[in-house]
């Protein structure tokens, strides 16, 4: 796979309609900075069957996807998100796996059943994400989709796991980044020069009462980096606009 491309699926009606505050968003930002990776994508979304399913079908249509999905994977009849990732990812059968079916009857004996032991039924070839709270699991397929449960203190562990074992580190990319003292409207046809290989970001601000931009340039590629970069400084040398470098590796 090429750089992957991280989404965050956070399914919860109760964040939404403003009874819980999201934990996820941050967390899985700021844990795949860690590691030089970036989020992709990242939505919010209710408890609505047509609404999962369409967003894991838009996700799988990428073929450098990963996805993290928080919520929906318990017993209760909200909890939808088992089933319809075997309709997507997989043939839509679930099957009880063996190592979770063992876990929860382990846990809860007779009180397993009928209704707990229905989250071991998952999608063919899931593989388990160690739930540290009580033992149980998320799960993945293919080791990009990776599913677990609403509660930040069982999910964001999985998180960590998924990351160290499969995508522990980027790619190393170059950055270069300045300060003008312009308005982005001036670099405008900088900007349509861009090499479509390039990452680039124009943040126009206001200092004093004044336009400035902030743009930033990057790539795995060092020399298309600075080939590009350059563009930007050339232009505002001409034009004898004032910059400042602020980021350059």
């Amino acid at each position: 796979m090429k750089t992957p491309h991280f989404y965050a699926v956070i399914i919860g009606s109760e964040i939404l309609n403003g009874r819980r505050e999201d934990k996820h968003f941050l967390f899985i930002r700021d844990a795949l900075l860690r590691r030089g990776h970036t989020l992709f994508s990242s939505f919010i979304i209710k408890d609505d069957p047509l609404l999962i399913h369409n967003t894991f079908a838009m996700i799988k249509n990428d073929p450098h996807a990963v996805m993290f999905s928080f919520g929906g994977i318990g017993s209760t009849p909200d909890d939808l998100t088992r089933q319809i990732t075997a309709d997507v990812f997989s043939d839509g059968v679930l099957i009880l796996h063996e190592q979770f079916t063992r876990d929860i009857i382990e846990r809860f004996g007779d009180a397993a059943y009928p209704h707990r032991i229905r989250m071991a039924a998952l999608p063919k070839n899931s593989l388990l994400l160690h739930n540290v709270v009580n033992n149980m699991s998320g799960f993945n397929l293919d080791n990009r989709y990776f599913f677990m449960p609403g509660f930040p203190e069982m999910s964001h562990p999985m998180v960590e796991e998924a990351l160290e074992s499969f995508y522990p580190k980027a790619s190393l990319r170059y950055r270069q980044t300045l300060i003008a003292q312009t308005s982005e409207n001036t670099l405008i046809e900088v900007m349509e020069k861009m090499d479509q290989n390039v990452e680039f970001s124009s943040l126009p601000m206001i200092n004093g009462g004044n336009p400035i931009v902030e743009i930033s340039v990057a790539s795995e590629n060092s020399d298309l980096c600075h080939e590009n970069f350059n563009l930007f400084i050339q232009v505002l040398e001409s034009k004898s606009i004032p910059y400042e470098i602020t980021e350059n590796n």
